[in-house]
Formats: structure tokens, C-alpha cells, sequence
């Protein structure tokens, strides 16, 4: 009975799918920094493209002439981000959080729809490191630099302190160039907010200077509709003392900031942002930005600019 209620759902969201018209905007149009939006569409179920999972076989992505990928390290348990040490070697933090309620029926369908484009590997809560002793680019020293983390993803080095981005907390390491492995446990710099974490995924970079860490905090909604209360903090990027672990808010409004950066030769941080769902396959675009001091980028009244979402209930 289980798996026919599933597969009546799967014919009815299929057929309301089908049903959804696509707008005249074409790709070209929704490119650079001034994309031509479409009308907002709205219907009884959200439009879903489900990637599938698939090795890569004899194929690789394209890529500019001189260059070629090779897979350096396989069988990890789902890598997310990695960092290069100044001695050359390259440390992967491997992990999966999160752990959002699912609220509605429309959480329940979406869940068994969206697994169907995820792994079922389980994470690894880690950091591997990786090593080419001999720069031939074969990586032939494989190690468990950290374990027992608690979804490990954004990382930074500043001097001799290793920083980790857990799901609920920022933590560090001391490390040394050739350590293979950690010393010794991570100690906690500072707690993040991890209620719900709809958005568990924590990026980071450090600042030019050493001085502070950004540590990206995503929403824990698709537009508030979890309650404010499980917002506190969050949809924004924090600027963290790298001494002491006192924080601020340094840009608000941001969804799901991700991918965080410093343009090098300059003091400029830039994210990639995720923007909100169920607005029409074509809105609302995630978007590369620049990140200033202070100011506020929408989330959740409004998207690109001023273009108010009127599902938000203040």
C-alpha cells in the first residue's frame, strides 16, 4: 500500500507538472547583472528538475585548452570544500547535516523527489588530507587529518590555526605545514545557529589581514514560512573574531550565502547566493555579488532588487 500511495503521487505530481507553461524569457536574457525577470508563476506544486546521479564513466567536463581533470581522490564520503595548505597539500571536509521537519505534505513529496538527485553515501563528518609528494600529480598520501565533526564545510588557515566551519559551531585546529594529522581535539571558537538548519551547510573565508572569519549562515526556510523565530541569525553572513569568537552581523538579507570569497588584492568579500524557490522554473536567479558592510539584500520581502514576494506575511 506504501508504495502505490508513492507512485499515485508520482502521476499527480508529474501530471501537475506537465501542466506548468513555461514563460517567453529565454536563457540569454536571465545572464549578467541585469537579467530580464519573467512574471512570477505560481501553482499547486512546484516546478522540480531533479539532477540524476551518474558516474563519470568515459567523460569529463570541458575544459580550456592545455588543461585536463583527472580524479585525484575517490571514495571520499561526500566531499564539499576543500583547501590548499601552503605546503601544497589539500585538505576535504567531508560530511551531510541538516535535519529540517518536514511540516507540510508538500516537505514529504518534495523530500522523496529531491533524494532522487543525492547520494546515498553517507558522510564522513572529517577532514582528508591529501598529498603529491612529488608534484607528478598523483596525490599517493591519503590521511584522516580530523573526525567525529559535526558536517564539516567551510575551511580557512590563518598562521598556524585551522578553522572549521561545523553545521553548529566554528572550530580550530592548531596545524603545522606537513602535519598529516590533527594534534589534538578542535576547540570551539564560537556556536552558529543550527535550530532546524534547513541551510546547514556553513561557508567561510578569513579576511586579508588574519583578523576576522565570514562564515556564510543560510535561511531556515524557503520564505519564512517556519516562523521568524527560527530565523534569528540567520539569511545573512557573520563577521567572526578570529581571537576571540565575538560576532556580528556584516550583511543581511542574503538566503543562502555561499561559496564566500576574497577578491584577491583586495579587501572585497563576494558570495554566491541561493535564492528563494516556487516562483516559476525560471525565478528567482541565485546570483554572484559583492557583499558589503551593512547593507541589506531582500530576504525574504523582496528578490533583485525591489521585486516584493507577496507570499511574505511580516
Amino acid at each position: 500500500m506504501k508504495s502505490l500511495n508513492i507512485l499515485s503521487i508520482s502521476f499527480l505530481v508529474a501530471a501537475l507538472l506537465s501542466a506548468c507553461g513555461e514563460n517567453n524569457v529565454n536563457d540569454a536574457e536571465q545572464l549578467g547583472a541585469n537579467p530580464t525577470l519573467p512574471e512570477a508563476q505560481r501553482g499547486l506544486l512546484p516546478t522540480l528538475k531533479i539532477a540524476e546521479p551518474a558516474g563519470w564513466g568515459d567523460n569529463r567536463p570541458i575544459v580550456p585548452s592545455g588543461y585536463k581533470i583527472t580524479a585525484i581522490a575517490t571514495d571520499l564520503q561526500i566531499p564539499r570544500q576543500t583547501l590548499v595548505l601552503p605546503n601544497g597539500d589539500i585538505l576535504i571536509a567531508e560530511g551531510k547535516g541538516g535535519g529540517a521537519p518536514k511540516l507540510r505534505p508538500k516537505d514529504i513529496i518534495a523530500t522523496y523527489f529531491k533524494a532522487k538527485g543525492t547520494t546515498s553515501v553517507k558522510g564522513g563528518n572529517r577532514l582528508t588530507l591529501l598529498r603529491d609528494s612529488n608534484d607528478d600529480g598523483t596525490y599517493e598520501t591519503r590521511t584522516v587529518f580530523a573526525e567525529n565533526l559535526n558536517a564539516p564545510y567551510g575551511l580557512a588557515l590563518i598562521e598556524d590555526q585551522l578553522y572549521v566551519a561545523n553545521q553548529d559551531a566554528v572550530v580550530q585546529f592548531d596545524y603545522q605545514p606537513g602535519q598529516t594529522t590533527a594534534s589534538g581535539p578542535p576547540r570551539k571558537l564560537t556556536d552558529l545557529p543550527s535550530m532546524v538548519n534547513h541551510h546547514w551547510t556553513k561557508a567561510m573565508t578569513a579576511s586579508p589581514d588574519g583578523l576576522f572569519l565570514y562564515v556564510g549562515i543560510g535561511s531556515n526556510s524557503n520564505i519564512t514560512e517556519n516562523g521568524l523565530d527560527v530565523e534569528a541569525d540567520r539569511a545573512m553572513v557573520w563577521e567572526i573574531d578570529a581571537k576571540s569568537g565575538a560576532h556580528r552581523p556584516y550583511a543581511t538579507g542574503l538566503r543562502n550565502p555561499t561559496a564566500l570569497a576574497i577578491l584577491p588584492g583586495t579587501n572585497q568579500l563576494w558570495a554566491v547566493i541561493n535564492e528563494r524557490d516556487e516562483l516559476g522554473p525560471r525565478l528567482v536567479p541565485d546570483y554572484l555579488t559583492s557583499v558589503q558592510e551593512g547593507k541589506f539584500y531582500g530576504w525574504p520581502y523582496s528578490y533583485w532588487g525591489q521585486n516584493v514576494d507577496p507570499r511574505v506575511k511580516p
